[in-house]
C-alpha cells in the first residue's frame, strides 16, 4: 500500500473517470485499513485518517468541477 499523501494538486489534473477510480480505490483500501484495525493487524493507525482526507480532497474536487460544468 502506498503511504505517500496524494495532494490537491496532483488530483486537478485528472478527469472525471479517474478521479472516480481513485475514490473507489481508496474507499477500497479504507475498508481494509479499517478491517485491519479492529482486527489489530494494523501497525500505522494514522493510515486511516490519511485516506480518509484523500478520499474528501478526491470527492470535493469532482464536486467543484461538477458545479463548474453547470455554470
Amino acid at each position: 500500500m502506498n503511504s505517500s499523501v496524494t495532494k490537491a494538486s496532483d488530483l486537478r489534473s485528472r478527469t472525471d473517470e479517474e478521479l472516480s477510480v481513485f475514490v473507489a480505490e481508496k474507499r477500497e483500501e479504507l475498508f481494509k485499513l479499517r478491517l485491519q484495525l479492529h482486527t489489530g493487524q494494523l501497525e500505522n493507525v494514522g493510515r486511516v485518517q490519511q485516506v480518509r482526507r484523500e478520499v474528501a480532497r478526491a470527492l470535493t474536487l469532482l464536486g467543484e468541477k461538477k458545479r463548474s460544468v453547470q455554470r
